[in-house]
């Protein structure tokens, strides 16, 4: 389904040349959840970023359904993230004049099934009684699962979450990374994060540190 070949990132900082990622392959396969895990630093951000195409490498490649996304043009990468892919970021970026609800509705218009999907996932997480609050009305915890709640509405290929438990107490991670591992029933799940237990369930899980992948890697 996706795969990265050898890719790499590196770009200069003052007068040093930086290996973000350094020539790392790895594989996501439809119905997988798959961990990418390593200290702050490591590279597993930027890792994430390659694969969905938010950047592209400076070596190797990424492919995505027999399609390599830094040869496509610049329209058609983001035509792919917006239909095939879902996005949880580190931090919750909402629009703030929206509700909850609002926000998490204005990724899929004209999708008529997208709000009863999207209440159902509210309710799996605890916020039905939240939809109609604005984003300053939410916890940080609260704004981060309206994001999952976005990312999986319009029902995407592979869902990207970078760090998506970080700014949530023990009980809600738990459950946001549940909801996140069920998703594979109907594509693939990317996470990104420093914390193993995040990743019990995960059908593999790759580890980064200074940009390179540590063996062995639970597979």
């Amino acid at each position: 389904m996706l795969l990265t070949d050898e890719v790499s990132l590196t770009y200069l900082e003052a007068d040093r040349v930086v290996k973000a990622v350094d020539q790392v392959s790895v594989e996501v396969r439809h119905g997988e959840f798959v961990g990418i895990m390593g200290p702050s630093g490591s590279g597993k951000s930027s890792l994430l970023y390659l694969m969905s195409g938010l950047k592209l490498p400076t070596g190797g490649e990424v492919r995505y359904q027999n399609r390599v996304i830094h040869l496509l043009s610049e329209r058609e990468r983001m035509l792919l993230r917006r239909r095939e892919f879902g996005f949880v970021f580190q931090q919750p970026y909402l629009l703030p004049y929206l509700t909850a609800l609002e926000n998490v509705l204005v990724a899929v218009p004209g999708d008529r099934d997208a709000y009863q999907r999207a209440v159902q996932l509210f309710e799996q997480l605890g916020l039905l009684h939240l939809v109609n609050r604005y984003p300053h009305k939410l916890s940080g915890g609260e704004r981060q699962r309206v994001c999952v709640v976005r990312a999986m509405v319009h029902q995407p290929r592979i869902i990207f979450a970078d760090e998506p438990t970080a700014s949530l107490d023990h009980i809600n991670g738990h459950a946001v990374i549940r909801l996140l591992a069920s998703y594979r029933e109907q594509g693939a799940v990317v996470v990104v994060t420093h914390d193993p237990e995040m990743l019990a369930d995960a059908d593999r899980v790759y580890s980064l540190r200074d940009g390179r992948l540590v063996l062995p890697s639970r597979v």
